[in-house]
C-alpha cells in the first residue's frame, strides 16, 4: 500500500475523513486498491498511521459514490467497472466536456485560461517523474477547473463523479509503455489552442484526449 503510507495527513488543514477519502480515491484510480478485493478499515488505518474511525467514515463516503460496497463483518469491496460501463461513462463525458470546452474557448477570459497553465505543467512534470498519484490529482484539478469556467457547478460535479466512477486501472501499464507523457502533453496543447481562440482545434484536441482516456488508459 505504498502511496497510502506516503500521504501527509494533517487534520489542521482539512478534515481527516476527507483527506483519507482523497487518498483512497487516488489509490483506487491508480489501481493500488484492486477491483473485487476486500479491504478492512483497521488494516488501511495501519497504513495511514491513524485510527480506524476516519478510515471507516471515508470508506462510507466512497460507498455513497459507488466506488466500494460494504461487505458485512469484513470491510469494503472495490467495485469493478466493466468495458460497457467505461464506454457509457466516456460517451457521457464526451457529450458534456467537448461542447463545453468549445464554449469556454469562445467565452473565457484569456487570463483565466492562462491561470491553468501551471497545473497543466504539473501534469507533464508528474508524468515525467512517474508520479502517478500526483498525475491523477493534477489531471483532475486541471479538467474540473477548466470546466468551472463555464459557470455551471452541477456540470463540474457531474463530470467529477464520472471521473471517479471510470477509474483508470491501466495507469501503471500506460506509464511503463511510455504513453503517459504524450497524454500529459495534450493538456498543454489544449490550453494553447484555447488561449489562441481556436474553437475547432480545441474540439479536435479534446475529442482525441477523451479517446485516449478510454482506449489507452482503460485498456492498459
Amino acid at each position: 500500500m505504498g502511496p497510502l503510507e506516503r500521504r501527509d495527513l494533517n487534520a489542521g488543514r482539512e478534515r481527516l475523513r476527507d483527506q483519507v477519502a482523497g487518498a483512497l480515491r487516488a489509490a483506487l484510480i491508480s489501481g493500488e486498491l484492486r477491483p473485487g478485493a476486500v479491504y478492512s478499515a483497521p488494516a488501511l488505518a495501519v497504513d495511514f498511521g491513524i485510527s480506524a474511525t476516519p478510515v471507516r467514515e471515508a470508506m462510507l463516503d466512497l460507498a455513497g459514490e459507488g466506488l466500494v460496497e460494504p461487505v458485512r463483518n469484513k470491510g469494503f469491496r472495490v467495485t469493478a467497472v466493466s468495458d460497457r460501463d467505461l464506454d457509457q461513462y466516456t460517451e457521457i463525458r464526451a457529450l458534456i466536456e467537448i461542447p463545453t470546452v468549445v464554449r469556454i474557448t469562445r467565452t473565457a477570459a484569456r487570463a483565466d485560461l492562462e491561470a491553468l497553465r501551471p497545473v497543466a505543467e504539473e501534469i507533464v512534470r508528474a508524468a515525467h517523474d512517474h508520479d502517478l498519484i500526483g498525475y491523477l490529482e493534477s489531471d483532475r484539478r486541471f479538467h474540473l477547473s477548466l470546466l468551472a469556467l463555464a459557470g455551471n457547478d452541477h456540470l463540474v460535479q457531474t463530470v467529477g463523479d464520472l471521473r471517479n466512477r471510470s477509474r483508470l486501472y491501466g495507469l501503471k501499464a500506460l506509464d511503463a509503455s511510455g504513453e503517459l507523457l504524450p497524454s500529459a502533453r495534450e493538456h498543454l496543447e489544449l490550453l494553447d489552442l484555447m488561449t489562441a481562440g481556436d474553437e475547432a482545434g480545441a474540439q479536435v484536441c479534446m475529442t482525441r484526449h477523451l479517446g485516449h482516456v478510454r482506449s489507452l488508459w482503460a485498456a492498459g
